[in-house]
């Protein structure tokens, strides 16, 4: 992690008070455009650092150009650009691989060849970020003209590496109002968010991720009360891994004056699927909402295209976590969920009992609900066939 190591903790040490010790927020800001540099320069190096560059100089030429055309061009580039450096091997495994496995293994050769060992550092998070600010300019949103603002907002350091995604005018309204004056609330609430996050990651999470990956192994020899601890480690593994790394950014973020967005709101005790996606992830499942589901259609073209359009997107959401078919599964399996949960009333004699009864009794609108999302974490972390066996050893002895 990131966070966790003695160079950013250095870094942190050294920008967070030289920023609050400059008088201005001119100043201010153009110190913290040079440490973001420094910051993505560090951790990601020349090759690393050139893609988001290019888009992010792409990016700000199109919306300041305000034209329909040049925000849609630039919104391709910076989808091709991360479909190239993060699915170029699956998508030929995909579609190539099953017509011609020797053109296959030709471009994956040539695609292994000036592709770097890793994607540039937080490309899924600036071409969301990218992609969802020229779409907003393309719709008639006033673009950043400030080339130094769009360069913070682009490679913003807290969330560049793990988010949360941002939203342009939230963003720039909260670094300038934040930029501004000095508040000691901001300073103690961030430390206090970044030692709330530190504990979920590293004290929770890591000794989680020990505990599942040390009895991985064992799964189908343990009982069943066992097998049932072993989901609920993985489940909460996740979500303090994810929600801790969050913590951290809105804690570092917030030190700098700039509040960021809430990215998760105690999933856990939610009460149906739809419910479960407004308190996980946040800031990704709004997006996904706001530029996949809505612009295929939503919900306005009948019930058929609403549950297709859910597919499409919880496939593409699942992808974006990695370049598996099991995340695609994944993704796939909450579109079902959200298709059932959004659907059974209108079942005949049946669903309008299940959905009076659940409004009588919550709880068991809560057990489902945790259930399946439990569930579904063994296809996000396994391949399929391996966590399908081990749903089905969670209710045999």
């Amino acid at each position: 992690m990131i966070f966790a190591t003695y160079w950013f903790q250095v870094f942190a040490l050294v920008v967070v008070p030289a920023y609050w010790l400059l008088l201005r927020r001119g100043p201010r800001l153009w110190l913290l455009g040079a440490a973001c540099l420094l910051f993505h320069f560090h951790f990601a190096g020349p090759a690393g650092m050139a893609p988001v560059i290019i888009l992010m100089i792409v990016t700000y030429a199109a919306g300041l150009s305000g034209r329909g055309w040049a925000c849609s061009t630039a919104m391709a580039l910076c989808v091709g650009t991360l479909c190239f450096y993060k699915y170029a091997l699956f998508l030929i495994g995909a579609a190539v691989h099953p017509l011609s496995a020797e053109i296959a293994g030709r471009f994956s050769q040539s695609t292994v060849s000036v592709l770097p060992a890793l994607p540039p550092l937080g490309i899924s998070f600036f071409t969301f970020e990218f992609v969802h600010y020229l779409f907003e300019v393309k719709k008639g949103g006033d673009p950043v003209r400030n080339p130094l603002k769009f360069l913070i907002f682009a490679i913003f350091f807290p969330s560049l590496v793990a988010g949360p995604i941002k939203r342009y005018p939230q963003f720039l309204a909260s670094l300038h109002e934040g930029s501004g004056h000095f508040d000691l609330g901001n300073i103690s609430n961030g430390l206090l968010r970044i030692a709330v996050g530190f504990f979920k990651k590293v004290v929770l999470a890591d000794n989680l991720t020990f505990y599942v990956e040390s009895n991985y192994p064992q799964f189908a020899s343990f009982g069943l009360v066992e097998r049932w601890i072993f989901l609920a480690a993985i489940s909460f593994r996740i979500l303090m891994d994810f929600s801790g790394y969050s913590d951290i950014a809105i804690g570092c973020a917030q030190l700098l004056g700039v509040r960021l967005p809430e990215n998760f709101n105690w999933p856990y005790l939610a009460g149906s699927i739809r419910e479960f996606w407004q308190r996980w992830h946040i800031s990704l499942s709004s997006w996904v909402r706001d530029y996949i589901y809505i612009p295929l259609g939503g919900n306005r073209l009948g019930a058929g295209r609403r549950i297709v359009n859910g597919f499409i997107a919880f496939a593409l959401c699942g992808l974006w976590h990695g370049a598996a078919w099991n995340f695609v599964i994944w993704g796939l399996y909450h579109g079902t969920g959200l298709a059932v949960c959004s659907t059974y009333t209108s079942i005949p004699v049946v669903g309008p009992l299940v959905s009076q009864g659940l409004k009588k009794e919550p709880f068991f609108g809560f057990l489902a609900t945790q259930l399946f999302v439990w569930i579904g974490w063994l296809v996000f972390f396994y391949p399929v066939t391996a966590a399908w066996g081990m749903a089905k050893l969670l209710f045999e002895r």
